[in-house]
């Protein structure tokens, strides 16, 4: 058990993002007032909702000798992905009010440096260069409880499936969406799930199971990112595609292409809101 005296937990500031609907907890720790040995199982004590400060992540900011700074992100279960769209919107927005980095900035992270730009701090538009997706493979043939599915697949930063259904009420994301997350053609690291329903020309809906979170969130940047490239290849979808999750609160992602026909300067816009401010204190860690 993480031991909260060896924190000093009512001295470490945090502040709640949220990014369409993804929330986060973002601490500064540039002066290692917490050690890395301590970040998984503090992840998983604040995100807890109900018991603690609740979150779908735990983003903490740390020096960088590459760049304006590194993040080390957290899922709400205490694993380690290698990027969130939403949770860089947040981060960028996170390190320009605490005067971290400027308006336009890059920050290191696990699958390499990220640029961002605060667009506007009066609506909190935050738009954010995303890695070059990568390992797209489509029509994949996945049977789950004896029932054929036909799924495509690709990483933006991590891995996911992205399922096309023709009513996206209907679906059992927490059902279907554990499944898929775990069928062995995505052994051995799993997949994040993608349902998404085509609702016209540049627009799409979309819902999604989350690994780390395990269950559905409010919103997927890197989900995002892949069903519109999805979209893209399957129906010619043009840049820029508007994505709509379950929060309602859309996100725009744009694109070009290289030589060879590939996606490439991929941006994901959208907001990052401040939700509030607080110190971690005993009960938040018990």
């Amino acid at each position: 058990m993480l031991r909260h005296e060896s924190l000093n937990p009512v001295m470490i500031p945090f502040t709640k993002l949220a990014g369409s609907g993804n929330d986060f907890i973002l601490i500064d720790n540039r002066r290692g007032v917490i050690p890395a040995s301590k970040l998984k199982r503090l992840a998983v004590q604040l995100c807890r909702r109900g018991l603690s400060v609740g979150a779908d992540g735990l983003i903490v900011v740390e020096p960088s000798s590459r760049a304006d700074f590194k993040w080390g992100f957290f899922n709400s279960d205490g694993s380690r992905a290698g990027f969130c769209g939403n949770g860089a919107r947040c981060v960028a927005r996170f390190a320009h009010i605490k005067k971290i980095a400027p308006k336009k900035m890059i920050f290191e992270t696990r699958v390499g440096l990220i640029s961002a730009q605060v667009m506007s701090t009066r609506d909190e538009r935050v738009k954010v260069c995303m890695p070059n997706p990568k390992n797209l493979r489509l029509n994949l043939q996945l049977l789950v409880n004896r029932k054929a599915h036909v799924v495509h697949s690709i990483d933006t930063g991590v891995p996911h499936c992205v399922y096309l259904v023709k009513d996206i009420n209907a679906v059992d994301v927490q059902g279907l969406g554990e499944a898929m997350r775990h069928h062995k053609l995505f052994s051995p690291s799993g997949t994040n799930v993608n349902f998404v329903t085509v609702l016209n020309e540049g627009h799409i809906s979309i819902r999604t199971y989350e690994r780390g979170v395990e269950g559905e969130t409010l919103a997927c940047g890197t989900g995002s990112v892949a069903a519109a490239v999805i979209a893209s290849k399957l129906f010619s979808f043009t840049s820029p595609v508007t994505v709509i999750p379950s929060s309602g609160i859309s996100l725009i992602v744009s694109f070009g292409f290289n030589t060879k026909g590939e996606h490439q300067n991929i941006f994901l816009e959208g907001d990052a809101r401040v939700i509030y401010d607080g110190h971690i204190k005993p009960g938040a860690l018990s």
